[in-house]
Formats: C-alpha cells, sequence, structure tokens
C-alpha cells in the first residue's frame, strides 16, 4: 500500500507541467493559488485527524521555516515560467538538477565529505544540462526557460538545504508550515506586483487551479509523507524517478514537444547519474 501510495504521488506531480501549460495566467499567480488552496487542504485535512503542530518547535524552528517557505513559492514561479519558455521536458530536466546542486554545496553548508563517485556524478549530471540546453546547436531549448529551470533547482537546493537545519518538526509539519509561509508571501507579491482585479477566470482555468491546488499540492504531498514513513530511502529516491519520466513521457505524447537525440543523450546522462549518486551514497553508508 505504502509503495502505491508514493507511485501515485510520483505519477501526480509527474503531471503537474502539463496542468500548468494549459492555464493562460501568470506563473506567480499560479503559485499562490497553488499555496492557498493546498495550504487549507492541509489545514482540513490537519482539523479532521486532529494533528497538533508542535508550538514550541516551530517558534525554535521559526527563521528557517520562513526562509523555506518564502523560497518555496518562487521556487515554484521560475519552475512554471520555464515551463512557459523551454517545455514541460526540458524545464523538468533543468529542475532536477537540484539534487547535483545539494551534493556540491553540502560539503560547504552541511560539513558533508564529498566522495569521488559523487563527483563523478555531479560532472556527468552537468554535461548533460549542457546538452538538453542545446547550447550551439540549432535545436537548442529556449536559455532562458533553462535559466528560470536551473534557478528553480537551485532555490529547491536551498529549501533542502534549509531544512536539514530543522529540527524537532516532522517532514509533514514542515511541508505544511512552509506551504502556509508561502501561501502568504505570494498573496503579497501579487499584490504588489499583479492587478489581480484584471484576472479573467475562466470555467477551464478555475478547474486547473482546483486540481492543482488539492491534487497537486494536498492530495500529492499526504500520498508522499504517509509512503516515506513506511518504504526505505532507496525505494523512495527510485520511485523519485517516475516524476521526471511522466512529465517526459505526457510532454511528447500530450505536447508533442520533441527533444533532439543530443538532447536525449542529455536527459540520460542527468537521471542517470542522479540515479547512480543514490546508489554510491547508499553502499558508502553501508561500509560505514
Amino acid at each position: 500500500m505504502a509503495k502505491l501510495e508514493m507511485i501515485t504521488a510520483m505519477l501526480i506531480f509527474g503531471t503537474l507541467g502539463i496542468v500548468v501549460s494549459a492555464m493562460e495566467l501568470p506563473s506567480a499567480v499560479v503559485a499562490m493559488f497553488r499555496a492557498v488552496i493546498g495550504s487549507i487542504f492541509l489545514v482540513l485535512f490537519m482539523i479532521i485527524k486532529k494533528i497538533r503542530p508542535d508550538k514550541s518547535a516551530i517558534k525554535s524552528n521559526l527563521i528557517k521555516l520562513l526562509l523555506g517557505g518564502t523560497a518555496l513559492g518562487f521556487n515554484w514561479i521560475f519552475l512554471f515560467e520555464s515551463y512557459r519558455y523551454t517545455g514541460v521536458a526540458v524545464g523538468t530536466l533543468c529542475y532536477y538538477m537540484a539534487p547535483i546542486f545539494v551534493i556540491m554545496l553540502s560539503p560547504l553548508i552541511l560539513k558533508e565529505k564529498l566522495t569521488s563517485a559523487n563527483i563523478l556524478c555531479s560532472a556527468v549530471s552537468v554535461i548533460g544540462a549542457v546538452l538538453i540546453s542545446g547550447v550551439g546547436t540549432d535545436s537548442g531549448a529556449n536559455l532562458r526557460g533553462v535559466l528560470y529551470g536551473l534557478s528553480a533547482a537551485m532555490i529547491y537546493c536551498f529549501i533542502v538545504l534549509i531544512n536539514k537545519k530543522i529540527s524537532g518538526i516532522s517532514s509533514f509539519e514542515i511541508t505544511f508550515i512552509q506551504l502556509l509561509i508561502s501561501a502568504i508571501v505570494m498573496i503579497i507579491y501579487n499584490l504588489a506586483t499583479q492587478n489581480l482585479s484584471e484576472l479573467k477566470l475562466k470555467t477551464n482555468t478555475l478547474a486547473l487551479i482546483i486540481v492543482i491546488g488539492i491534487i497537486h499540492t494536498g492530495l500529492a504531498y499526504l500520498l508522499y509523507f504517509s509512503s516515506i514513513q513506511k518504504i526505505s530511502a532507496q525505494s523512495t529516491a527510485i520511485f523519485s524517478y517516475i516524476d521526471p519520466i511522466t512529465a517526459i513521457l505526457l510532454s511528447a505524447v500530450v505536447l508533442n514537444e520533441k527533444m533532439s537525440l543530443i538532447q536525449i543523450i542529455g536527459t540520460f546522462l542527468i537521471l542517470g547519474s542522479a540515479l547512480s549518486n543514490e546508489f554510491f551514497n547508499k553502499r558508502v553508508k553501508c561500509n560505514e
């Protein structure tokens, strides 16, 4: 059951780009609606389940939670912009550089040691990112979209590193609190930068907003955090690849996005190096 929950969550995450691509709204507005509706969904879930966050633990980690929550909203903005400029497949792959950024920065921030395997996987992944960007080829992706995707990955890397510094709170509670903070920040940001009164929400757009908020945020997060408590970290890492693979396949089938041979090679380099790094890390931990 836990594995089915994880697979379902990853499949849902993998369809996010397709839904966002169908919405005629600014990325910041989409991020705001996602955070607000997702927060409401999780609040209702916590009320029903009578879950009460630890106020003292929240207070002691408040600065980190504020930083992570603020970053979360802007992470979505950059990711959604990447989808618009360079397509779902390339945007997703650029975003999937986040684990590599974490590896590269962990020695500086977390004081973790890099192995030769970590360095090799990181180098291969960077080569893959260069290939999918199409730099120097006629079939290159939109450079602006690539930079948006890499920026989203860097912000997500920041969130991961910040969250590793948080203690005394469950992963679910961290996500809920940061999502709530993100909703507040995104409302303020949109009020300052967007003329929300001029937004015209068509019926199909409104339906997609609800889907992103409830399905892609509230439900997917619940399934994800429910499953990671019951399955091994290695299984979680492997199942996480369902997300980008689903996004890439759907972008080809639904959006008719085509990738050149060079970009396909880059895809295998990024996903392969990230997966290999997971196995190398698990082997090192087992030998310690």
